[in-house]
C-alpha cells in the first residue's frame, strides 16, 4: 500500500532566530521531523521553495493542498513558512502538525494553537531527539486516526461558521503524488550522476525530459549541480529556459552573475549583480559577488602590465565587498575578501588592521553556533595567513581540505593565497610555510 503524503514546512539551512541562536533547520529535519514522519508510516516531502529562490510555484500549491498530512516548523517566525500555514490553515481541516524550539515565544497570532515544543543544543541543532521524535510521531498518528472527523486544527475552520473544505478531485491528488515521487526520484538521479562527472550529469538531464515541464525545485537542482561541476555554459543556457518568475529569483540571478564571470563575460555579470543591488540593497552575498568581479578585472590588468587601471579595479573591489560586509557583519565572506584585498595594496590599507579582528569574530561566532562548512575553514586559513600564524594556518587548511565540496572552492581559496605571496614577495617578506599550503590546495583542485 503507497504511504500517505507529508509535506514540511520549514526553513532551510542556518537561520538565526530572535534568542540569538543560530538554527540548524537541515539537522531539525533529518534528525527529528523526518524520522518521526517515517515512524508513523508516512512519506516525507519537503518544501523546496528556498532552494527554487522564494519562488513559490505550482508544485509548491499543489503540495501545501493535496498532500494528506503537513507539519510545519515555527521556529524563528519564518514569513514563508507562515504564509504557506496559511494557505494549507484555509483549505485543510485538520491533518496540520505545528512544532517550534522551545525557547522560543509564539508569534500571536498562532499561540492559541497546539504546538510540540522541542530543545535545542548549542550548536543549533535538536537535543533530545528520541524524545521529540515519538511526540512528534503519536501527534501525526492522532491527526491521521482524527481525519474527515469532527477534530480541526485549522483556526480558519474553527472561527468562521459555515466555512467549507473544497472539493479535492481523487484523480487530482494521484497525479499530484506522481509528480511528487518523480520530483524526488529525479533529485536522487541527479546526485548520483553528479559524484560521476559531467557526461553522466548530462545524460542524466536528458532522461528527466522537456526541460519546461519539470517544478522549480528539480531545476534549482540541475542549475547548481552544473556549477559543482565548474560547466559555467550550462549554467547559463539553463537560465534561459526556466520560467520567468523563477529566472528573475535572487538567488538564479545571483548565481548567473557569478557564471558569467567565470566565462570572463564581466560586463555581463556586472550588469547582472549591479541589477539586483539596485533593486534590493547591498547584501554579503551579491556584493561579494560583484567585488569578484571587480577582482578578476584587476588581476586581469595586473597581467597586462596596465598599474593605473589595476589601481582603479582593486580599490573598486575593496570598497564593493566593504559593503558587502557593512550589509551583514555575520558573514565574513566579503570581509576576508576586503582584508586580503586591502594587503595586496602598495602600501597596504591601514583599515585592514582594524577588520582582521572584526571578520575573525565573526567567523568565529558561526563556528560556535554550528557545523562548519569549507568557507568558513578557508576563511580562517587566510586570516591567519595574513596574521603570520603558522600554527593556525596549518590547522585551519586541514579542516578545509577536509571539508572541500567542489573543485572551485579550493582553486579560490589558493589563488587568494598566491596572491597574498606574491605581495608580501614583493616586499621582502617570505613565508615559505604557506607555499606548501598553497599547493595541496591546487592539488585538491586538480583532482
Amino acid at each position: 500500500m503507497m504511504r500517505q503524503l507529508c509535506f514540511v514546512l520549514m526553513p532551510f539551512g542556518k537561520k538565526p532566530i530572535a534568542s540569538g541562536t543560530t538554527v540548524d533547520f537541515d539537522a531539525v529535519y533529518h534528525d527529528l521531523i523526518a524520522p518521526a514522519i517515517e515512524a508513523a508510516g508516512m512519506e516525507a516531502l519537503r518544501a523546496d521553495q528556498e532552494l527554487s529562490g522564494g519562488v513559490i510555484h505550482k508544485p509548491m500549491y499543489e503540495r501545501l493542498i493535496l498532500c494528506d498530512f503537513a507539519v510545519a516548523d515555527l521556529t524563528g517566525a519564518n514569513a514563508n513558512v507562515f504564509y504557506e500555514l496559511g494557505l494549507r490553515h484555509g483549505v485543510r481541516p485538520s491533518t496540520t502538525v505545528l512544532l517550534y524550539a522551545g525557547s522560543e515565544r509564539m508569534p500571536f497570532d498562532v499561540a492559541p494553537l497546539r504546538a510540540l515544543p522541542y530543545q535545542l543544543a548549542p550548536d543549533g541543532k535538536p537535543s533530545d531527539v528520541e524524545g521529540a521524535c515519538q511526540a512528534l510521531r503519536k501527534l501525526l498518528e492522532a491527526a491521521r486516526a482524527g481525519a474527515g472527523g469532527a477534530s480541526t486544527d485549522s483556526p480558519v475552520f474553527q472561527l468562521v461558521d459555515g466555512y467549507s473544505a473544497p472539493d479535492i478531485a481523487r484523480l487530482k491528488t494521484d497525479v499530484f503524488r506522481d509528480r511528487a515521487q518523480y520530483a524526488v526520484a529525479a533529485r536522487r538521479q541527479l546526485a548520483a550522476a553528479r559524484r560521476q562527472g559531467s557526461a553522466a550529469l548530462g545524460k542524466a538531464v536528458g532522461e528527466l525530459g522537456e526541460l519546461g515541464d519539470l517544478e522549480a525545485g528539480v531545476l534549482i537542482d540541475i542549475f547548481l549541480s552544473y556549477r559543482a561541476l565548474s560547466d559555467w555554459q550550462a549554467m547559463v543556457d539553463l537560465v534561459a529556459q526556466m520560467p520567468a518568475p523563477l529566472a528573475r529569483s535572487v538567488m538564479v540571478r545571483e548565481q548567473l552573475g557569478f557564471a558569467l564571470n567565470r566565462l570572463k563575460r564581466r560586463d555581463e555579470a556586472e550588469q547582472q549583480l549591479l541589477e539586483l543591488i539596485g533593486e534590493r540593497g547591498a547584501s554579503s552575498e551579491s556584493n561579494g559577488l560583484l567585488g569578484r568581479v571587480y577582482k578578476d578585472r584587476w588581476d586581469e590588468a595586473c597581467q597586462a602590465a596596465d598599474g593605473f587601471v589595476a589601481d582603479g579595479w582593486l580599490r573598486k573591489a575593496i570598497e564593493t565587498y566593504l559593503q558587502g560586509f557593512e550589509a551583514d557583519w555575520r558573514d565574513a565572506y566579503p570581509g576576508i575578501n576586503a582584508v586580503t584585498l586591502m594587503e595586496l595594496q602598495n602600501p597596504p590599507d591601514p583599515r585592514r588592521l582594524e577588520l582582521l579582528p572584526v571578520v575573525a569574530y565573526a567567523v568565529k561566532r558561526r563556528l560556535a553556533k554550528g557545523t562548519p562548512d569549507y568557507w568558513e575553514h578557508a576563511t580562517l586559513l587566510e586570516l591567519a595567513v595574513l596574521q603570520k600564524d603558522e600554527v593556525a594556518a596549518n590547522k585551519a587548511a586541514s579542516d578545509a581540505l577536509a571539508a572541500i565540496r567542489e573543485k572551485w572552492e579550493a582553486a579560490t581559496t589558493a589563488r587568494n593565497l598566491a596572491l597574498i605571496r606574491a605581495a608580501r614577495a614583493t616586499r621582502g617578506d617570505e613565508m615559505a610555510w604557506a607555499t606548501a599550503i598553497e599547493q595541496a590546495l591546487d592539488k585538491r583542485a586538480a583532482d
